[in-house]
């Protein structure tokens, strides 16, 4: 593990992805826990204000490190364990790890063959994360094989292959989304015909309802509440769809069209009712103002343009403004723009790769694809370096986890714990 100390600040602004798993420790929380891509509330926020900002000479304690194969799940944790996933050769495996050693739990394993329209160039290990609720873990693979897992024992509750039953989207890259819970059910795009957005039943694998026929794409679902009516807001191949995840009516559509029709972030919502929608491939960000009176939606779209675009990666709003990592397989910046207008309040290129990075308290946590780690302050007006550090080997483009004292990241081949102290 490489390191670089900051003995005084810098401003910049620096963001970073995740490759290996690490653990970092950071202020204690009450029954913490991360249990679904994003965080407890699907935001990547921690509410956590005690971060020191001075690292050690030689970096973050390390707690331990595991080998790990393929993928870009991030880790999820419930009940004292971590879960995520992996792939070895032909193989998708379901991992539950303790979080205070690295060491298995448990492991299921199940045969997940690629089929020929899979690019293999940026890896072939799963892209969505596991959803835990109660005593289940909720998976899916990169060819859409979807898991319902025992928590304590792995052992299979329910299963469905959704391309063969369900003629799930063959995407180019593979399976992304992670599913999202509502009531009793836990919701997915899928793709097929009559199948583009799926709701299950989580105890038994029913399926509760099924709607539209449209290609699914990469992004997870969000819930949101617009002036009182709850909708599932999911961006597909070339649009922004709505439903009303009781029954999967939809409820609007917005046009959202890429130049591969590759939607891969989730959206961003905000209390002001502005979604906050941002794509790669020549596409840009744009914000929906909704809002809706008798179960009608009114979509206004309030700006548009091509200077954030976010890939894939998790974007995060403090007051009006939205901070993210932008840019595609080309150059990368650091960006913060107005949610309300459109204005970039700043746009900075070459001060790190292509990187995730969460909100903990007034700070950012961020990780590149490169394996830096960094400590940041940002506003609108500047960026402060505070800490930095080299903690993964190869590509890391999966998002922190941070859970009490401990973050968690990974790469493609490694996962880690480091410690983070507190003030």
């Amino acid at each position: 593990m490489t390191t670089q100390p900051l003995n005084q600040p810098s401003r910049y602004v620096c963001l970073l992805p995740s490759a290996m798993i690490c653990v970092l420790i950071i202020s204690p929380f009450a029954n913490a826990q991360w249990p679904q891509w994003g965080g407890p509330n699907r935001n990547f926020i921690v509410p956590d204000t005690s971060l020191n900002t001075t690292w050690p000479a030689d970096g973050p304690k390390e707690l331990w490190s595991k080998p790990i194969g393929d993928g870009y799940a991030t880790i999820s944790v419930a009940q004292n364990m971590l879960f995520t996933m992996h792939r070895q050769d032909e193989h998708e495996i379901v991992l539950a790890l303790d979080p205070d050693t690295g060491d298995t739990k448990w492991q299921y394993t199940y045969a997940a063959p690629l089929f020929k329209k899979l690019d293999r160039g940026f890896g072939v290990g799963p892209r969505s994360s596991p959803l835990i609720i109660g005593d289940l873990v909720f998976t899916v693979g990169i060819t859409a094989k979807l898991h319902a897992l025992n928590l304590r024992t792995g052992k299979v509750v329910w299963s469905h292959d959704m391309m063969k039953e369900f003629n799930a989207n063959k995407l180019m890259w593979g399976y992304a989304a992670s599913p999202i819970a509502f009531k009793d059910t836990i919701i997915l795009p899928v793709g097929g015909k009559g199948y583009g957005v799926m709701a299950f039943r989580q105890k038994t694998g029913e399926v509760v309802w099924s709607n539209l026929d449209i290609k699914s794409s990469y992004a997870s679902p969000l819930l949101i509440d617009v002036d009182g009516q709850q909708q599932v807001v999911i961006p597909m191949t070339d649009e922004i769809v709505a439903v009303d995840p009781t029954n999967g009516k939809l409820l609007w559509r917005h046009p959202h069209k890429t130049s591969y029709n590759v939607n891969a972030s989730m959206p961003l919502w905000g209390k002001d009712n502005i979604l906050f929608v941002s794509s790669a491939y020549n596409t840009g960000s744009r914000a929906l103002k909704l809002s809706q009176t008798g179960g009608k939606t009114t979509v206004n779209e309030l700006w548009h343009h091509s200077k954030m675009q976010i890939h894939f990666g998790s974007a995060i709003r403090v007051k009006d403004y939205i901070y993210a990592s932008t840019g595609g397989n080309g150059p990368t910046f650091f960006a913060c723009v107005n949610a309300k207008t459109g204005k970039m309040a700043f746009r900075k290129r070459g001060l790190f790769g292509k990187a995730q990075l969460l909100q903990v308290g007034d700070k950012f946590l961020i990780l590149d694809e490169d394996g830096q780690l960094v400590l940041v302050s940002a506003t609108p007006d500047e960026v402060i370096i505070h800490a930095k550090a080299g903690v993964l080997q190869r590509i890391a483009w999966t998002v922190p986890t941070l859970v009490g004292r401990k973050l968690y990241i990974r790469d493609r081949k490694t996962i880690r714990a480091l410690a983070l102290e507190s003030l």
